[in-house]
């Protein structure tokens, strides 16, 4: 029975990462309701699986390290760039991610989300480029982060849960 909820919030989780992505695409922002909507369904799946997947301290240890660990990305890069470079939205996110994953796998999250959010960009760019029929701005370029760092967290989730099984 409670392995039908775990599959519940798993799924639960991949959709609200696909709504987050397109609030942030349309408006730039992630809000703070879906976020920590994300983060209890974190929560309750890992009760229903009696953390057999990320162990206790690893769920609040993740939590910490997806936070802190992009809070002090945000912190240099506010203060290099003079302005806004990564919002708190997407600090809470990787918080949130961190609950799900643990504090190895919000660093591969991290990574992999960074990565997807790089050639999320370069394709923005190049297409731009094409339109206009310049060459492409790497410079002024600005796409929201909470898409990109969605797709780590969804590659993160995969190398984590990959053995989950529902229970008949």
């Amino acid at each position: 029975m409670l392995s039908w909820i775990a599959l519940t919030c798993l799924m639960g989780g991949i959709v609200l990462l696909g709504m987050l992505s397109a609030v942030d695409m349309k408006t730039r922002l992630l809000p703070n309701e879906m976020v920590t909507g994300f983060a209890t369904l974190g929560i309750v799946f890992h009760l229903t699986t009696l953390a057999q997947f990320v162990s206790v301290e690893n769920i609040a240890l993740g939590g910490a390290v997806g936070f802190l660990a992009l809070f002090l990305i945000r912190v240099v890069a506010n203060k290099a760039y003079g302005q806004d470079a990564l919002g708190l939205g997407d600090v809470k996110l990787m918080g949130a991610g961190g609950i799900w994953l643990g504090p190895d796998a919000i660093m591969l999250a991290m990574a992999a989300g960074a990565t997807a959010a790089l050639l999320h960009g370069v394709f923005v760019a190049l297409g731009k480029a094409r339109k206009t029929g310049s060459g492409p701005d790497f410079v002024n370029l600005q796409i929201p982060a909470g898409p990109g760092f969605a797709v780590g967290l969804i590659i993160g989730g995969i190398f984590v849960f990959w053995n989950f099984r529902v229970q008949m």
